[in-house]
């Protein structure tokens, strides 16, 4: 029972039959778990910001610095035209996209504990590439070992999390690994700031601080309980029933044990899982849930908006300290919203907040239209 799915299950009609407690080993699994959202937000803040440094620009893209200095007549945005700075940015996202496919395997055999050791060595790997970079090609190779960390972290922490998490407060507790991402994001942003003024080494900080949520993932996993689910996919019955027990905080677990036991089995039962999705009366939540609303929010640009705030920043006339500044803004206000999120997600639920997110997006992305018409 994994996420959302729990209140598809005839399991959700019994959870005012669970019992809990906020537990201090609850809290302490929830918060390790959560840093992997800390990854790729200091990753998606951190790297816009270095990419617009002219030290950094200076070394490895000396010709994009140069339009840059130059004022030449062409758009801001035509200055930044580099196939190799789009590689180094790009090759970060297609190295997670391959990387969840081998992530998904680990995490369903081996366990959401394996994959999240699995991320953060890679990312703490790719953070000190980058740092140490002489060239180019060390680079590429650390954003590709920063991106397969990404790739295990996003597919292993929001599944921690969700198992790990009482029913009444799985919104809430989900919603930490948005929140540790807005926060990486507003902390690299803060470290940018800082570091823009360290020449000529400063980016190379901004960078190597990545092996900071990486080493706190790391340690704090190798802490962590496996997750009762998996460990009952796993068949081992007693171990998940004593991970469930103090999670919870009490030994008057039965009801919960008892479903989570049904679902796996219920799961099992199904010989082929990708078939069984293809079916005709699957196909509105594989279509609009598993597939429409991830895409279209990606579509809407909010990441590469995100990842290149300070590029953007700069480009409509902000000074380079000023961008970075700016770009606070933005990662500031990403905060605000999660911690909103998190109050009420459980109270409101799911459904109120897509609609009410989806509304405000096109609100504002229609105001900027008409903001920078000519």
């Amino acid at each position: 029972m994994a996420g959302g799915a729990f209140e598809d299950t005839e399991a959700a009609k019994r959870a005012h039959l669970y019992e809990h407690k906020i537990t201090g080993y609850f809290i302490f699994s929830c918060i390790v778990a959560a840093s992997g959202g800390a990854l790729f937000g200091y990753d998606l803040g951190v790297s816009g910001g270095v990419t617009s440094m002219d030290d950094f620009l200076k070394r490895f893209f000396p010709k994009v610095y140069r339009r840059k200095q130059e004022h030449l007549k062409e758009t801001d945005y035509c200055k930044y035209d580099s196939q190799i700075l789009t590689l180094f940015t790009s090759s970060l996202y297609f190295a997670g996209l391959v990387s969840t496919f081998a992530a998904s395997h680990v995490t369903r055999k081996k366990g959401r504990k394996a994959s999240i050791l699995v991320g953060s060595i890679s990312f703490f790997l790719g953070a000190v590439l980058n740092a140490c970079a002489m060239n180019i090609a060390m680079l590429i190779i650390g954003r590709i070992l920063l991106g397969v960390g990404i790739g295990f972290g996003n597919q292993a922490v929001p599944l921690y999390l969700s198992e790990m998490s009482p029913a009444k407060i799985r919104g809430a507790v989900n919603q930490l690994f948005q929140l540790s991402t807005c926060l990486g994001i507003l902390v690299a942003n803060f470290i940018n700031y800082e570091t823009d003024k360290l020449h000529p080494w400063g980016w190379r900080l901004s960078l190597g601080l990545a092996t900071v949520p990486a080493t706190v993932m790391f340690l704090g996993g190798l802490a962590l309980p496996e997750t009762p689910n998996s460990l009952v996919e796993q068949g081992k019955f007693d171990e998940a029933r004593k991970v469930l027990e103090k999670v919870r905080g009490t030994s008057k677990i039965d009801a919960e044990f008892a479903d989570l036991v049904d679902a796996s089995k219920a799961a099992q039962a199904i010989k082929h899982p990708f078939r069984n999705l293809l079916e005709r009366r699957n196909r509105p939540q594989l279509i609009i849930g598993a597939l429409g609303i991830p895409a279209f929010q990606q579509l809407t640009g909010m990441n590469s908006i995100l990842f290149y705030a300070p590029v953007i920043f700069q480009s409509l006339g902000f000074g380079a300290n000023a961008s970075l500044y700016s770009s606070l803004i933005t990662s500031g206000a990403l905060v605000l919203a999660s911690l909103i999120s998190m109050a009420f997600v459980d109270r409101w639920g799911r459904r109120k907040f897509f609609l009410e997110a989806g509304c405000e997006m096109i609100c504002y992305m229609v105001s900027a239209i008409l903001v920078f018409l000519p």
